[in-house]
């Protein structure tokens, strides 16, 4: 039976992944990506919850490309003693670097089109069959705040949990232990723009002066070509509806990382797309009712999560929400654990 061809714009998890699922289902697809693979990019590196089903069913196997397991985690602050639990299901920790250019080599075995380093206009809507998956939203300012990220790789550093979160007085920065180093991605604020991330990432990813954070990696040794930056964050998820175009990954909404759930829904609205696309490609769905489906699949899915996780971003970064949860986690163990399940 002929099919309609997909064109996606953006290739990165959630664009890679419906290109893999799509070509599986015999559906003609090309992605046309601004970058080239393979490449550092601002990324927790944590695939936790359902999106490791998601690869399961594709057929990815991380674990035979580098990928190794994560089964516990802690929180950090300095007012707080540290919080240490076992994750609610073992998560997978792979370096961005690696998995891109996998996906990358997967979709094109499977007779995908690949276009790197091209760049298609996304506009607002677009002709039938193009799927936005460009990644972020552009904010300047949200909540009077702008909002950066920051990577880089480095070995040395004496881990005390899998994954680490250590909360700061304007962001929080994760540790992530990788193969053979560690990955640490950092969020943070400013009230202004912000000058010197070039020189002064170092600084900003090492915390407050005093913090456990920085007697570590004070001793670390950093992979400087793996350094990367991101700036101009929406870190307020948005109510999920249908629109005029079809969306995924960043370019729907943006999850806040203290859970470290992107990952994951990337690849999970990318194999809730994949059927819908899959029925218009064939003729025996109408577009618009194909992206209205593919819309209210996502919100039905990620509607709870995107609500916890904002409630716990909003509540770290106000002063007495912020001295409220400091103050219990460390009495209420399961506190921690039962945040990470509500964002699953």
């Amino acid at each position: 039976m002929q099919t309609k061809p997909i064109t996606i714009v953006g290739g990165g998890l959630a664009g890679l992944t419906l290109g893999i699922a799509l070509q599986r289902s015999g559906v003609a697809v090309n992605i046309f990506e601004a970058g080239s693979y393979p490449r550092h990019r601002v990324c927790g590196e944590f695939i936790s919850g359902q999106g490791q089903e998601t690869l399961d069913r594709l057929g990815i196997q991380l674990m035979e490309h580098g990928a190794r397991q994560a089964c516990t985690a802690a929180f950090f602050a300095r007012d707080m003693p540290m919080v240490k639990f076992t994750l609610p299901k073992p998560a997978i920790c792979i370096s961005r670097f690696v998995l891109d250019d996998l996906l990358a080599r997967e979709f094109r075995r499977l007779g995908g089109g690949l276009h790197e380093q091209q760049r298609l206009q996304d506009g607002a809507a677009g002709p039938e069959g193009l799927v936005h998956a460009t990644g972020r939203r552009m904010r300047a300012v949200t909540g009077g705040w702008r909002w950066y990220g920051l990577k880089v790789h480095a070995e040395g550093i004496e881990m005390q949990a899998d994954q680490e979160v250590h909360v700061t007085k304007d962001g929080y920065v994760g540790l992530c232990r990788l193969k053979n180093e560690v990955n640490i991605c950092g969020l943070f604020r400013s009230a202004s723009t912000v000058p010197g991330l070039g020189h002064e990432w170092k600084q900003r990813l090492c915390g407050e002066s005093g913090m456990d954070l920085e007697n570590r990696l004070a001793r670390a040794r950093f992979d400087e070509q793996s350094f990367c930056t991101v700036a101009g964050l929406d870190v307020e998820p948005h109510r999920i509806v249908a629109a005029d175009r079809c969306e995924l990954g960043d370019a729907l909404t943006m999850i806040p990382p203290v859970t470290g759930n992107g990952m994951s829904m990337a690849f999970e609205a990318a194999e809730l797309a994949s059927h819908p696309l899959f029925l218009y490609s064939r003729g025996d769905l109408p577009w618009k009712a194909a992206i209205k489906q593919v819309a209210e699949s996502c919100a039905r899915r990620f509607e709870l999560r995107l609500h916890w996780a904002g409630w716990l971003h909003k509540s770290m970064f106000n002063k007495h929400g912020g001295r409220c949860l400091r103050w219990m986690l460390p009495r209420f163990p399961g506190l921690a654990e039962r945040a990470f399940c509500h964002t699953r």
